[in-house]
């Protein structure tokens, strides 16, 4: 352990007959406020603020710019307070709620990375030869613009599609209702869908293979998107063969 500070945290010690102890106590008190349910503005802005609030958190961005975050490690994190900039270091499992994306990320030890873009799975079952098939949940928050969005994340080449949910994170703009499918089946997944923010829709199917990567793609109907953002999941099988022979 260290003499002069936690081991996760960093935060200071209060060292044996130190004088101005409140110094260090408060020091302490600002990291946790700052750390604990954290919650940053933005990853994204590049440009150091010029005025920011007390309190304010930053993810730091690749090349970002200003007196204090210019050179900086992209990924670390600038807190503000007091006319002050302190940059702090995370650790992997850290999570942050950013605000300006209404997304949970998580730092995997390098980078931060999407919740919303992360996929669960668990191994349904397993023989001796390593076979195993496996549930997964493939998870995308898609911008939307023009007639129709593709999500980057793609439903697996040799997977079984059980449906496509669909969550509205930001009030759809310049369509009626949209429609969630693939290439030639536009509506696979659901039709008329909600353009309001929190509207939901399960769009579950016969269990449906698929044998070349296909993105799922999200229609507007009634216009084109002028703006808005759909959260999408793909909740399908996979499988892994036997493995090799010696």
């Amino acid at each position: 352990m260290s003499d002069d500070a936690t081991p996760r945290l960093n935060l200071p010690y209060v060292a044996a007959n130190q004088a101005q102890k409140h110094v260090t106590v408060n020091e302490a008190f600002a990291r946790l406020d700052g750390l604990v349910q954290l919650a940053v503005e933005s990853r994204a802005l590049a440009a150091q603020p010029v005025a920011p609030a007390d309190g304010v958190i930053h993810i730091l961005p690749a090349g970002a710019t200003g007196a204090v975050w210019s050179g900086k490690p992209a990924g670390g994190l600038a807190r503000f307070e007091a006319g002050v900039w302190e940059m702090l270091a995370p650790a992997a499992g850290w999570r942050a709620w950013v605000k300006d994306e209404a997304v949970a990320v998580v730092f995997d030890g390098a980078a931060w990375v999407s919740l919303s873009a992360t996929f669960r799975s668990v191994t349904a079952a397993r023989s001796p030869f390593l076979a195993s098939t496996r549930f997964e949940i493939l998870e995308e928050e898609v911008t939307l613009a023009g007639a129709t969005t593709a999500t980057s994340v793609a439903i697996p080449n040799r997977s079984i599609v059980l449906g496509v949910s669909t969550r509205t994170s930001v009030a759809v703009t310049g369509a009626a209702s949209y429609s969630c499918g693939v290439t030639g089946e536009a509506g696979k997944f659901g039709s008329s869908l909600g353009v309001a923010k929190n509207a939901g829709n399960i769009g579950l199917i016969g269990p449906t293979a698929f044998y070349a990567d296909t993105p799922v793609l999200i229609t507007a109907a009634g216009g084109a998107f002028t703006g808005g953002k759909v959260r999408v999941a793909i909740h399908l099988m996979r499988f892994d063969g036997p493995g090799a022979v010696a």
